[in-house]
């Protein structure tokens, strides 16, 4: 009698566990799920790497979003809107882009054509018009200093690179960051190509594809008019404005930001 309760007691167990979805069944569900909603790419700018993405990749990540942070050759502008065209046609279904300072460049030049791309998001970013070129437009309305904390490295072959002196970056670049990790982040700096800044924009995707502006309100790189001026002129969808903000908004500013590139997304 015993030994039958014993049976009926395991069997009870294993229907039970029958119904349960596995671990893996689960994780594939969630993958499912995930892959409906659009992939976020993000491109980071000059003086900076894909890490500095970190806060806004993880909270779009627990809001189901696919992410790619992509690392931006920082060596010209069509060299670098042709690399990431590369990347955006490898990705399936529908991608919302952002991109921040010198990374604006880039990603409208390469959104262009690309049906996938349903909303570009500038993050205090440049967004040309044809023929503009970075340089050009930060220099369009007075505020920046990013000039006066320049370090040159020759390359040898007619062109230089660009990086802000390390003891020069938490003011210049990442005022309302910790003074630590503007210190990690001057040290693992990635250097611009001078051609990057002063190569003439191609034709820009912000005239077909709707565009939302984070802009930066202490940015000593992208002044905030020039900021503000960028976005009227795209007819920006939404401009979310952060007062207190240096240029490396992401990285103080990580929830408005996913906030916003959200928003896009919808």
């Amino acid at each position: 009698m015993r030994v039958r309760k014993v049976f009926a007691v395991l069997g009870t167990l294993l229907a039970l566990a029958a119904s349960v979805p596995s671990g893996a069944g689960a994780a594939e569900d969630a993958g499912k799920s995930g892959a409906k909603k659009p992939t976020i790419v993000l491109v980071h700018g000059a003086f900076a790497d894909a890490s500095s993405w970190n806060g806004v990749v993880e909270r779009l990540q627990r809001k189901g979003f696919p992410v790619v942070a992509v690392a931006n050759p920082l060596r010209g502008l069509s060299y670098d809107a042709n690399y990431l065209r590369k990347v955006l046609a490898s990705i399936d279904g529908p991608i919302v882009l952002a991109g921040h300072s010198y990374g604006g460049m880039v990603q409208s030049q390469a959104a262009l054509g690309n049906p996938n791309v349903k909303s570009l998001v500038y993050v205090a970013a440049f967004a040309p018009e044809k023929g503009e070129s970075a340089l050009e437009l930060s220099n369009k309305f007075p505020g920046s200093t990013l000039g006066d904390t320049l370090q040159i490295i020759d390359l040898g072959d007619g062109t230089k690179d660009f990086a802000i002196q390390q003891d020069k970056y938490w003011q210049q670049f990442a005022a309302d960051v910790s003074r630590w990790d503007a210190t990690i982040a001057a040290a693992t700096q990635r250097p611009v190509n001078d051609s990057a800044l002063t190569e003439g924009a191609g034709e820009p995707a912000w005239h077909t594809v709707p565009s939302y502006f984070v802009v930066a309100g202490k940015d000593k790189n992208i002044p905030i008019v020039a900021q503000k001026w960028m976005a009227e002129r795209a007819h920006a969808r939404a401009v979310v404005e952060v007062g207190n903000a240096s240029h490396s908004v992401a990285v103080s500013h990580p929830e408005t930001v996913a906030d916003l590139i959200v928003r896009a997304a919808r």
